[in-house]
């Protein structure tokens, strides 16, 4: 059964200092590792208004990238590792493992904290 576009309810309390990662759904595929590339569908909130910055699923298709390779922010090369296909993870970004004091354009303000559900669909 695909997946379905989640839900990311606005983030309580202050953001964490380090990398959050919370198993909402373990799957029972393959298993992601440094060097696979992965297929991920996501939503992104800001941790600070809870409003969603960027999703795949506005997208139609998934995102698909090298793991651990810095294709995508640290969060996520960190954040991902060790996801089995199928499953879904909560991961709460701090801006060091983010985009940092530089923020992204208009979109993500200096210093944001970031928080993803990400699906893990393919992992090859």
């Amino acid at each position: 059964m695909a997946p379905q576009r989640p839900e990311v309810d606005k983030p309580t309390g202050p953001p964490p200092a380090e990398l959050e990662v919370t198993d909402l759904t373990v799957g029972d595929g393959a298993e992601a590792a440094a060097g696979n590339v992965v297929s991920v569908h996501y939503v992104g909130v800001s941790h600070s208004t809870g409003e969603e910055f960027d999703a795949s699923w506005n997208r139609g298709e998934p995102l698909r990238f090298p793991l651990g390779a810095g294709h995508v922010i640290p969060g996520w090369d960190q954040g991902v590792q060790g996801m089995k296909v199928g499953g879904r993870r909560r991961l709460v970004i701090p801006p060091h493992l983010a985009y940092g004091d530089s923020g992204a354009g208009n979109v993500i303000k200096p210093g944001e904290t970031l928080v993803f559900v990400v699906d893990l669909v393919g992992v090859s």
